[in-house]
């Protein structure tokens, strides 16, 4: 019966968000920002993990500016969960209407190295993977977290492949898969900013504070003799719809040193954050694995 009632209710979201995805996207922009309100306020866990994160990561800032920061925070959140239903069920044109690309959007469909797009979590995050799908024409890889609700589970992953031009690998899969995708000529879409844990990271600092961050992106790009463009998302205010930067591929990175290539990756993480404050992902525990011995900082 539980799960009966969490289908129905996955249904009913959907069925929500689709309906939602005809509206002019400035009525679902004033919709996501009442969302994101109604969240701050009910929400109380991940208001004090994104204060925290802030407390953490901006110091210089008083308590007041941080708090409003993280309400703005809020209200780009609130609307990055009503703009699932564009992303997900709009036509191929109008999505290339409100999606403004910038740089070279078409490296990976030249490249004769397979090609790896470095995406930080800010949250118009998927805009920048619909992009890369819309905009060239080499098959992309990514990895994702499969959802508890297979209804919901179903739902992402139709959305995100139905140009059919992606797949999609679960992590809970392994890197098995997606390794194989890339040798054989697949771009992989990399989203290399979260907190997974111990296992197979290092703890390098993100302003400031150590941070369990993946090592795969300097040593897989490393094996597999990658070219790494750096990618950020934005949302724009209002109807204006999203702007998706590709930037110049770096020309150091990976070195020999993965450590040292995951230390540069944060540093340029921080500054991409420190132009966009109010759009990163500052509800994930960021720091949730701490080096042995050190109390918790949640």
């Amino acid at each position: 019966m539980k799960s009966f009632l969490s289908n129905m209710a996955a249904r009913l979201v959907l069925g929500l968000l689709w309906l939602l995805h005809w509206l002019p996207l400035g009525l679902q922009t004033r919709l996501g920002q009442g969302l994101g309100a109604l969240l701050w306020r009910l929400g109380k866990s991940r208001r004090r993990i994104a204060l925290r994160n802030l407390a953490l990561c901006l110091p210089e800032k008083t308590p007041a500016e941080r708090e409003a920061l993280a309400r703005a925070h809020f209200g780009w959140l609130g609307r990055s969960f009503l703009e699932r239903g564009m992303l997900w069920y709009a036509s191929r044109e109008r999505l290339s209407r409100l999606i403004q690309v910038e740089g070279d959007v078409k490296l990976a469909e030249r490249s004769e190295r397979p090609v790896m797009w470095l995406v930080p979590h800010f949250l118009a995050l998927d805009v920048a993977g619909v992009s890369v799908l819309l905009n060239q024409g080499r098959h992309a890889g990514s990895i994702y977290q499969a959802q508890s609700n297979p209804v919901f589970d179903a739902a992402m992953r139709r959305g995100r492949l139905r140009f059919g031009n992606a797949e999609i690998f679960a992590r809970s899969e392994g890197a098995r898969a997606l390794m194989r995708a890339i040798k054989r000529g697949d771009a992989f879409f990399n989203l290399p900013d979260m907190d997974f844990g111990a296992r197979d990271a290092a703890f390098v600092p993100f302003f400031g504070v150590p941070a369990a961050t993946l090592l795969a992106p300097s040593r897989m790009a490393r094996a597999l003799g990658m070219v790494v463009q750096p990618v950020v998302s934005e949302m724009l205010p209002g109807g204006q719809g999203w702007r998706i930067r590709f930037l110049e591929p770096w020309t150091d990175f990976p070195t020999e040193d993965a450590v040292a290539d995951t230390a540069r990756m944060n540093r340029w993480i921080e500054q991409e954050v420190r132009r966009l404050p109010e759009q990163y992902l500052w509800v994930h525990k960021r720091f949730k694995t701490r080096p042995e011995g050190e109390a918790g900082l949640y």
